[in-house]
């Protein structure tokens, strides 16, 4: 008897995703969905009718395609479509996971009349504070302390809503950086194509290591409006033979698991999913502080160069290429505050706990 009253104060769990969500958090949702299966927890995820769900999204979760009419003049129907289709899934509260869908979810907490979690990700933005409804937004979940701080400065009234959930991976058994020494170095890089320009100085730098007869292979990950000005500038710098540009929507994992060193060369505004996953898997981290940089801890999971500097940057990739043991020593002890500090479990308990206090 008391475990079916445990069991009715489980919560039903309707997930509102974007594609940006869909394609740069898509580990941390299926590592949310396959957590919320295992605790038996009822989960569907809504999410743009564009996007092909995989198996591993399809087997955790019921997936409800919005819009169903991504034509003009149809929002109304479209939201009374999405209303009418979680009616029947009879969610207890919805969480969503992305701040452009905040809006939406606040409707749909209100026409459902069930409470919602909003997570940010970002950095807040002057112009655009966060949509929260004071009456059914019962926790605002943030995965890293710089986002937390920004949001209640910007925003002071919502600072008792607030929750910090780490961001979970799995952290390998050992350093993958240099693993092999008789193969050739590989470097991955990491940044939204919005100016290129942006990449100038890091660019500039990587040319002064093959100068300077550094041998290494170069894959840059990313996507944006500046892809064709990147591809003149790799090709002004002569770096075509050394640099390949992948776009991010291919899975992450198989670039980074043959990484030695990743490279965040810029400040990201959001948490960077694609840095977390290169240091669980034993990659040596070099970045820039700024923005969202709470993984980045100066000599102990990271070396921390000048985002403007080209010598900065060069210096930095220098003592990583030649000091390749000390290199594989700040990999094992990033790995270490990985699993002190984002673990999977702790993330989906913490989360999973949230949930249950919406409800309860």
């Amino acid at each position: 008897m008391a475990q079916e009253q445990i069991k009715d104060k489980w919560p039903r769990v309707a997930l509102i995703a974007s594609e940006y969500t869909i394609s740069e958090y898509s580990s941390f949702l299926q590592r949310l969905l396959v957590g919320l299966a295992d605790e038996s927890i009822p989960a569907a995820l809504v999410c743009p009718s564009s996007w092909e769900p995989s198996s591993a999204f399809t087997a955790a979760a019921e997936v409800i395609a919005h819009p169903v009419f991504n034509v003009p003049f149809m929002g109304p129907l479209n939201m009374r479509l999405l209303t009418e289709r979680l009616m029947r899934f009879k969610p207890t509260v919805l969480h969503c996971l992305c701040e452009s869908q905040a809006s939406t979810t606040r409707r749909l907490a209100h026409g459902l009349d069930v409470p919602y979690v909003l997570t940010a990700n970002s950095l807040p933005k002057r112009w655009k504070p966060l949509s929260v409804s004071s009456t059914y937004c019962t926790r605002i979940i943030v995965p890293a302390q710089s986002i937390r701080d920004r949001v209640i400065r910007a925003q002071p009234h919502l600072a008792g809503r607030m929750e910090r959930i780490n961001m979970g991976t799995f952290a390998a058994q050992s350093a993958q950086c240099f693993s092999e020494p008789s193969q050739v170095a590989t470097l991955v890089a990491a940044h939204r194509f919005r100016k290129a320009d942006e990449y100038e100085d890091f660019l500039g730098a990587v040319r002064h290591l093959l100068i300077d007869g550094y041998e290494f292979m170069m894959v840059v990950v990313g996507n944006g409006r500046a892809d064709e000005r990147l591809w003149k500038l790799l090709t002004a710098l002569d770096l075509l033979r050394v640099v390949t540009l992948v776009p991010r929507e291919i899975p992450w994992r198989s670039i980074l698991v043959s990484a030695d060193v990743f490279i965040r060369p810029r400040p990201s505004r959001v948490f960077d999913s694609l840095l977390l996953e290169a240091m669980g898997v034993g990659a040596a981290i070099a970045g820039c502080r700024g923005g969202v940089d709470d993984l980045i801890v100066d000599g102990q999971t990271a070396m921390v160069f000048e985002p403007n500097d080209e010598l900065s940057i060069m210096r930095t990739l220098q003592h990583l290429l030649d000091k390749r043991e000390a290199a594989r020593q700040m990999a094992t002890s990033a790995l270490e505050y990985l699993r002190e500090n984002h673990s999977v479990s702790r993330m989906i308990a913490a989360t999973i706990q949230v949930y249950r206090e919406a409800t309860g």
